[in-house]
């Protein structure tokens, strides 16, 4: 046997494709546990319907599934009868418009078709509920049994063993590290420990003390006697109330999602062969079941012969949970996967284990994404309630989620009394726009009635009243929720692991990325040298901390976000504002872009960095939480005579973007090298070592383009395709109205030979096609000279 002594603990569809995965890569010293029998174990797995949609908005997902699609099919465990999404709203049409555009970003072939078409797929539809169908022909029935035990199986010829009615009671760790799983008879000494337990999740993470944030809910699903079905009828989803469709035999199965949340508890699931399948509450059912008759008549005469209240897991944000524990090294996870992603996310794991990264970006599914603050029970519960209710629901990208004020920044009071309106990103309360900035509106902003209903919601015309205000005079943006940490030891640590140079005299700022070994963008950071050893990093969230604590032996580094606030002051007339305030001089000789000073603004202790993400003259200005209303206080009084603002989210994206700077989990991941994402620049060209930087191609074959569309009154909300001569060839990766040039302004990834300026596109929005053109970037102050005046 070679590689390190893996055992996974769950022998479910994933437990099994892991295993598989592994072996197959030549880990051959892999041990598979399992609590019940193999392999109808009594899991998700061993009840779970089947069916597999691979359209999903999320790139990551979206692929996982069609691995998942190509897999099964190689094993005999999959029929693609195809899927068949139907509308019976107008919403819901310009919905599965949405959702071809996704398939087709993600290369997933469907078309739509009329209310006829979808009756010929599957002639027990009324069609006179319907509006149409989106159908997928790649799509279909996952047998999950006997996808796991035939993966198991080639497991074992590679190696593996399976051990069933081995229940881990017990890990064992030694060294700070995970050494092994202890069942109620035997030992298993491990160099790694993976967690595949499904919704048993929690209580495997709870003998590590690691918090597994997934939420046990019971889903309804009944199969009927003979009602005309046939075997080879596509999928359905009838998802404008909540259910979904399948052939058993001539009978029907219909899953739903249209009863209240059922909550589980793991208490709950005592024993039993099949501890996952609880009984049937008919009541629960009743109008699912009518709504079910509503557009299949034929079940109005049929008899339900049987039904259970099925155990799966739900997640704060619908993602699943992978990767290995913070504060336990050796000990992994693989948790609130379904049988659509199941052979994906397992060879995603496998690959990231084996040579140490995954071939997709899984910064939505990594179990490192959330603050401590999104780790609390009630948090998880709350927002995974959310997350099944919503399972079928028409989603904007800015609705915003059900728990509110988690986290709320030292400045939270005074946006409330400007009239914020807010969104959420994780757990921060963040201001998209003011109120009080409305009697500032401009005949020049396009009204919210100008614009198309889906690029209009959670949007107001105040954002380019704030966008303006930025660009003639000076505006405050509250900063807080860009994650902050605090470094200290030597500059050769950071060195090493950035690939720009860190090694300046104290008192620089330098914007570099952070690669993995495969020249890839795992993040791009500020990095402010405040002292030989104190840097201030401004990182894209908790992912980032786990990396640099992962490769920072001996190096302290902790996460000051919590403790500090800051503000953006930005435009034109910020040093206008801030100049009489401080004792740091600000004049343009002194203090110049990309440089960092300390010192005092009024009574109140400041780091301030000469940044600005939106194109301007301006500072980030941090203080101690305790002091983040005299900072805004001070600046706020003084900046009275100089016309300032406060200014949100929205003015935020859309100064962003005519300057032309990325947003990391947007426009690049981990997929994305520093050329084809168009930071070179951030690579420094001396001959210094630094993770990635043996691995980089300075000759991207794909990059991401700056578009201006024509058409001003819709806006993208990022992930529609590209096309270019009828075909798609990329797909947008964030958008949003340029109030300064005038036009909306989409960002995507093209190939290389479509990236130049003058090229002419189109964008998949719904059922339209926005025509845009290639432009050279950046659209605002090409040569800097605003943000260095």
């Amino acid at each position: 046997m070679t590689g390190p002594k893996v055992v996974i603990i769950g022998a479910g569809i994933v437990g099994c494709a892991l295993a598989d995965e592994l072996t197959a890569r030549g880990w051959t010293d892999v041990t598979v546990l399992e609590q019940g029998p193999l392999f109808v174990t009594g899991g998700s797995s061993s009840h779970a319907p089947g069916l597999v949609f691979q359209t999903n908005p999320s790139r990551t997902m979206a692929r996982m599934a069609r691995y998942t699609v190509e897999k099964l099919t190689g094993l005999d465990c999959f029929r693609p009868v195809g899927s068949l999404e139907v509308a019976t709203t107008p919403e819901r049409m310009r919905e599965l418009h949405r959702r071809f555009g996704f398939g087709q970003s993600w290369g997933i072939g469907s078309r739509i078709i009329d209310p006829a078409a979808c009756a010929e797929l599957f002639p027990l539809l009324d069609t006179d509920r319907l509006e149409g169908g989106l159908h997928v022909p790649t799509d279909g029935l996952a047998e999950a049994v006997k996808a796991g035990e035939r993966q198991a199986e080639r497991a074992q010829e590679n190696g593996a063993r399976f051990v069933g009615q081995a229940r881990v009671v017990e890990l064992i760790t030694a060294n700070g590290r995970i050494a092994g799983a202890r069942t109620d008879e035997q030992t298993f000494a491990a160099d790694i420990v993976v967690s595949c337990a499904g919704f048993w999740g929690p209580r495997i993470g709870a003998m590590a003390g690691v918090t597994i944030p997934l939420l046990p809910m019971a889903h309804q699903y009944v199969r009927t006697g003979a009602a005309g079905a046939a075997d080879t009828m596509p999928i359905v989803r009838h998802q404008d109330r909540d259910l979904y469709f399948r052939a058993h035999g001539a009978g029907l199965g219909i899953g739903s999602y249209l009863h209240e949340p059922m909550p589980v508890s793991l208490d709950e699931l005592a024993g039993g062969a099949h501890p996952s399948m609880l009984p049937f509450t008919p009541g629960t059912f009743a109008e699912s079941w009518a709504a079910a008759g509503d557009l299949l008549p034929v079940v109005k005469d049929v008899e339900r012969t049987a039904g259970f209240n099925g155990v799966f897991s739900f997640t704060a944000d619908g993602f699943p949970l992978l990767g290995e524990a913070p504060g336990l090294p050796g000990f992994w996870v693989a948790e609130a996967i379904w049988v659509t992603h199941s052979a994906g996310a397992a060879r995603a794991v496998a690959e990231w284990l084996v040579t140490g990264r995954p071939s997709i970006d899984l910064h939505e599914c990594d179990l490192n994404r959330f603050d401590p603050a999104q780790l609390a029970p009630a948090y998880t519960r709350e927002r995974s309630i959310r997350s099944f209710v919503e399972v079928y629901d028409i989603v904007h990208p800015l609705d915003p989620p059900s728990v509110r004020n988690v986290r709320t920044t030292p400045f939270h009071a005074r946006h409330v009394e400007l009239g914020a309106v807010f969104g959420e990103a994780a757990g921060w309360e963040r201001p998209l726009w003011y109120a009080s900035n409305g009697t500032y509106a401009s005949n020049e902003e396009p009204a919210a009635s100008d614009r198309d209903s889906w690029s209009s919601r959670h949007w107001s015309p105040i954002a380019g009243t704030e966008a303006r205000a930025t660009r003639e005079r000076v505006a405050l943006y509250d900063m807080t929720p860009l994650m902050r940490l605090e470094v200290s030891g030597p500059v050769r640590f950071l060195q090493a692991l950035t690939s720009n140079n860190i090694d300046k005299p104290v008192g620089s700022v330098t914007y570099t990325l952070l690669l993995d070994d495969a020249g890839k963008v795992r993040s791009d950071v500020t990095v402010a040298r405040l002292g030989e050893e104190r840097f201030q990093i401004g990182v894209n969230g908790p992912l980032d901390l786990h990396w640099l604590r992962g490769h920072a032996p001996g190096v302290h580094v902790r996460d000051i976000t919590g403790a500090t606030g800051g503000l953006g002051v930005w435009g034109p007339r910020a040093r206008d504002l801030v100049a009489p305030l401080t004792d740091i001089d600000v004049s343009r000789e002194s203090f110049r872009y990309f440089q960092a000073r300390e010192g005092y603004l009024g009574t109140v202790p400041v780091t301030m960095l000469r940044l600005s993400y939106v194109g301007e003259l301006g500072w980030e200005i941090y203080t101690r939480a305790d002091c983040g209303l005299k900072l805004w206080d001070t600046l706020w009084e003084a900046g009275r005579e100089l016309g300032i603002v406060a200014a949100g989210r929205a003015a935020f994206s859309s100064l962003r973007l005519e300057k032309g700077y990325r947003l990391w989990g947007a426009d690049m991941t981990t997929e994305d090298t520093p050329y084809e994402a168009g930071l070179g620049f951030a690579v420094r060209g001396d001959a210094g070592d630094f993770l990635g930087k043996d691995a980089l191609d300075e000759k991207p074959e794909r990059l991401l383009t700056c578009l201006l569309l024509d058409d001003a009154g819709a806006v993208p909300m990022g992930r529609e395709p590209v096309y270019a001569g009828g075909d798609p060839v990329g797909f947008v990766t964030s958008a949003a109205f340029g109030h300064t040039v005038g036009a909306p302004i989409a960002y995507a990834w093209l190939p290389a030979a479509l990236a130049v300026p003058g090229t002419e596109v189109s964008i998949g929005y719904f059922d339209r096609r926005l025509r845009a053109t290639v432009a050279a970037e950046p659209l605002f102050d090409p040569r800097h000279e605003r943000l260095r005046a």
